[in-house]
This record gives C-alpha cells, sequence and structure tokens, in this order.
C-alpha cells in the first residue's frame, strides 16, 4: 500500500501494534500470567484504534507527558497536534500494584483478553481541570464530563500491543484498508464526514456540495458508545445504504464504520475527527455548525474557530469545509444557507439530529423537505415501538 497521492498521517507513518499468527499465541500464553486490567467500552474502542493506526501516532495510552500538553495545549508533548486524551484509567488500589517496564493484560468488559501494556508511568489526573480545559465545561449534564467525572483520577500510561483476532464490523475499515480503498479509486483528494445520526437532507447538502470539489467521499459515522437516546447504529447504517444506494453516484462515495466512542466534546472532537480521518487519507474534513457538540454547551461555529485556531490547514494537515446553517426555503424550493437564501426565517426548515429524535419519538412524520422518505420509512419502523409505548 503506498501513500502516494493521499495525505500522509500525522506523524508520517501509520502505526500499526496488532499482532496476529504466532506472535498472538505468543502474547495469550504470557499474558495468562499477567495483572489485568478491565476496560470500559471506550477504552477497549481507544484500545482497538490505536493498534490499527486510526490514532497515529499514539503507541499506547497517554503518559502524563502527553496527557498534560493534550489537556493544556491541544498537541502531545513534541508537539504533535492532538486535541482529547486518550487514557486508561485504573482504581488507585491498581495504581499502587504496578511498576515502570510491567507488562498488565487488557480485558474487555466480558473478559475477553484485547491486548497487552507495557507501564511507561502511572499518574493522577485533575479530572476537572480536563473537563474545563477539554470539554469547556464542569457540568456533569454533559455526557462527557458525567463519564470523565466517574472513570476515576488515577492512569496508566504505555504503549500497547493489540490482538488482531476480534471478531468486529466487516464494514469498520482501518486506515491501510480505506487507503487501499481510495487508491485503487484513484482518489486522491477525499473528504470525510463524520456523524451520529441519520443522513438528512441538510448533510446530503453538505457532502454534495463538498464532493462537487474533491475526487471522493467516505461516509464515515460513528457507531461505538453513543448517548441513550441516539439513534441505534444499525438503524443508522440501514438509512446510509439506503440513502447512498439512490441518492449518490456509487463510484465517488465509500461507506465505512468508525467505531469509536462519542464524548460530545464539542470543538476538541470535531478537530480530533478531523485528524484521525486524515490518518484514513482523507484530505478535507466537513465541519458543520454544533459540531460533536451536545446542547447548549458549545457556540454554533466553535469547532470551525478552534480549527483556525490550532493552525488549519497548515498545521493540522488538512482542510476543513465550513459550512454555516443549512435548511430548506420553501421560497427556494430547495437546500439553501444564510449565505445563498435571502428569504425570511419563515420560510426556512432548519433541519438537526435532534430534531429527527424528537419527531420520531412523538411518533410524527418526517416532513420530505427534512429527509428522503425511503429514510423516512426505515425511522419510522424502527421508531414505532418506542412511540406506542410514550403514547400509552
Amino acid at each position: 500500500m503506498t501513500l502516494r497521492g493521499l495525505v500522509t498521517p500525522l506523524g508520517g507513518v501509520l502505526v500499526d501494534r496488532r499482532v496476529d499468527g504466532e506472535a498472538a499465541a505468543d502474547l495469550r500464553r504470557r499474558a495468562a500470567a499477567l495483572p489485568v486490567l478491565r476496560l470500559r467500552d471506550a477504552e477497549a474502542a481507544d484500545l482497538a484504534l490505536i493498534g490499527n493506526g486510526a490514532y497515529s501516532p499514539l503507541t499506547g495510552f497517554l503518559g502524563q507527558a502527553d496527557h498534560d500538553a493534550v489537556v493544556e495545549h491541544a498537541t502531545l508533548a513534541g508537539g504533535t497536534p492532538w486535541t482529547l486524551p486518550i487514557t486508561l484509567s485504573v482504581a488507585a488500589l491498581e495504581a499502587r500494584t504496578l511498576r515502570e517496564g510491567a507488562e498488565v493484560a487488557l480485558h474487555d468488559r466480558r473478559g475477553r483478553l484485547r491486548g497487552v501494556l507495557t507501564v511507561s508511568d502511572m499518574f493522577t489526573r485533575d479530572l476537572l481541570r480536563e473537563a474545563r480545559e477539554v470539554y469547556r465545561t464542569t457540568d456533569e449534564d454533559h455526557p462527557g464530563v458525567r463519564a470523565l467525572l466517574t472513570t476515576g483520577a488515577c492512569a496508566v500510561g504505555g504503549e500497547v500491543r493489540v490482538l488482531d483476532d476480534e471478531p468486529g464490523d466487516a464494514r469498520a475499515l482501518d486506515p491501510p484498508q480505506t487507503r487501499a480503498a481510495f487508491t485503487e479509486r484513484g482518489w486522491q483528494s477525499v473528504v470525510a464526514f463524520q456523524t451520529r445520526n441519520p443522513v438528512h437532507r441538510a448533510h446530503e447538502y453538505l457532502t454534495k456540495v463538498a464532493l462537487e470539489q474533491v475526487d471522493g467521499l467516505l461516509l464515515h459515522p460513528l457507531v461505538g458508545v453513543t448517548k441513550d437516546d441516539d439513534i441505534p447504529a444499525e438503524v443508522r447504517m440501514h438509512c446510509y445504504e439506503v440513502l447512498l444506494d439512490r441518492y449518490y453516484p456509487a463510484d465517488r462515495v465509500l461507506l465505512a464504520t468508525f467505531p469509536a466512542a462519542m464524548r460530545y466534546a464539542g470543538p476538541r472532537e470535531a478537530v480530533f475527527h478531523g485528524l484521525v480521518r486524515r490518518n484514513h487519507g482523507c484530505s478535507h474534513f466537513i465541519i458543520g455548525r454544533d459540531a460533536a457538540g451536545v446542547g447548549s454547551h458549545y457556540g454554533t461555529y466553535d469547532a470551525q474557530h478552534l480549527y483556525d485556531e490550532l493552525g488549519g490547514a497548515e498545521r493540522l494537515g488538512f482542510s476543513a469545509f465550513k459550512f454555516e446553517h443549512t435548511f430548506h426555503c420553501t421560497a427556494c424550493e430547495g437546500m439553501a444557507s444564510s449565505r445563498t437564501c435571502p428569504h425570511g426565517a419563515e420560510h426556512r426548515l432548519l433541519l438537526s439530529g435532534t430534531r429527527v429524535r424528537e419527531l420520531l419519538a412523538a411518533g410524527a412524520d418526517l416532513p420530505r423537505a427534512f429527509t428522503r422518505p425511503e429514510v423516512a420509512r426505515i425511522l419510522r419502523a424502527a421508531h414505532a415501538p418506542a412511540a406506542v409505548a410514550n403514547a400509552s
């Protein structure tokens, strides 16, 4: 696999910490005698993404120097841009038993061995400071802050070796696979779109405007841990497949899942999503309104502002397509934005994933201006039991 023609990954080389075959068998034998750390679901997802290079240049969970640099400056200790702390939390009692250079077996919550970590250091995080810097709030109503504050302050850093025999989603293409697919199709410029919601008409508009300017589109929905009220991944995937089959050119779009946990960290997470898609070979990333946010914790265009503050394309290595509010305008009789539409608010149907969920929960129809009828049928069928339950 060549990187020629595609954007380089962070650090210049894709990391691969996976082991298989005889190396995996040897790791399993040795791990049987090692102390065990149990991973939360989000940590297990992070481990897999460190392993396959999606989190390049990380080779393991962050030690204190890198962690503190990320929290304070949105970079690793060496200066490489990185906006979210990828940490492994441990109980205080466990931390006291660990020593630098020791190996620890990493098990998921079902008890399966997922890899081995070599301890570089143990440290204590200031969780409130991390919440303020990364999430811009200490409000425990924020799902990311709530998750952070319940993990505990002790953390262990170190390089990992990751078992590559865990059965997973065949649609979750790793960076070598997406890069190979782009190269096979002759794409050099690729735009990625991150979503945790079904693609409504505003999303469709944004991706097609972007697709006018690049060779290909990576539709890359996040399918890891999300909020309880987010639409389930399998329902969303069915929506994407129907939409792509009927409304996008097949030779210019690749659909693949991104099996990460959602942190809802707003600006920091939006830039992080762009950096990870750079590792997958994407030269461009769509940053729309309220990117990666939740509730009213962030300003509408804070993610776009942070992208610029961190140095934009020159420093981050990917170009951002920045979009303002998009909506269906009854006077224009189509999709538009505040840059292209002269009409007043009374003509504008604002579209959002939140509004989709509200309408579905109420058992209401989704207007054709809101989403394609094929997608609306899938969503209504999936939410019919919930709507009945809410009405009873």
